[in-house]
């Protein structure tokens, strides 16, 4: 239904579990996707898994040159870059009192200055052809907060506020920037974290009203919706993929 042939893809965070539903999904959809993340062997994989129209670039993002080095790179290896999926993030939970400035520091670092410096990067490109699609994957804990992760709280927050101020910036130039909200998702790192029947798992489960975790998959396909040409009038919007979670939340 979302067909995105001739489309030129750049997904961050695509070693990770939803990272690399999001580059399958839009690569199945006919577009060309360059797949970014620190893990190069994890890239090489879903890149040999997905086949034609993918390249890997590997970037540790976070720092100005590393972050407007990727942007630049993925013009490069496809011509130009038409999608930007704002991926990529890190967690270094711990309590507020005990954080230090270097945890805070980089946890908004990767979580937010890389994403609007990427975008900032492609623009030109988007702007002369008066076409785009962005996305930034946020998190309900943007909107509820967590003991242990005000970073991460705070920089999900700030994805969720930037996309509105891009969307009005750049409405009038076909481009539009929007906002995923995942809830808790079933990936190997998650699982890493929360192993089956361990108290986290079920405090997650319980918390959430379809009382199970979501698949990558399913944040793929509400992606897929966002960055097709049949969302060319949403823009500035967040959408919670959470199985209810923010249901009835202020």
């Amino acid at each position: 239904m979302f067909d995105l042939t001739g489309r030129k893809a750049l997904v961050t965070g695509a070693s990770g579990g939803i990272g690399g539903a999001i580059a399958h999904a839009l690569h199945a959809q006919g577009a060309e996707v360059v797949l970014a993340g620190r893990r190069r062997e994890a890239l090489d994989a879903l890149a040999n898994e997905l086949g034609d129209r993918t390249h890997v670039v590997t970037a540790d993002l976070g720092s100005a040159e590393a972050d407007e080095g990727l942007a630049k790179a993925a013009e490069e290896a496809m011509g130009q870059v038409d999608i930007l999926v704002n991926n990529a993030g890190v967690t270094a939970d711990t309590l507020a009192m005990r954080m230090k400035d270097e945890v805070w520091q980089r946890v908004l670092d990767l979580n937010l200055t890389s994403g609007f410096r990427i975008i900032r990067t492609l623009l030109r490109g988007m702007l002369k052809r008066r076409h785009g699609r962005v996305i930034g994957i946020t998190s309900v804990v943007g909107v509820t907060g967590n003991p242990g992760q005000v970073n991460y709280a705070a920089a999900k927050a700030g994805m969720v506020s930037f996309t509105r101020s891009w969307a009005l910036e750049l409405a009038a130039f076909g481009i539009t920037v929007n906002a995923v909200a995942p809830g808790p998702v079933e990936t190997e790192l998650f699982n890493t974290n929360n192993p089956p029947g361990s108290e986290s798992r079920t405090r997650y489960i319980e918390g959430v009203p379809m009382k199970r975790l979501g698949l990558p998959e399913e944040l793929a396909a509400a992606n897929c919706y966002f960055l097709s040409g049949q969302s060319g009038f949403t823009t500035g919007q967040t959408l919670f993929v959470d199985g209810g979670y923010m249901t009835g939340k202020s």
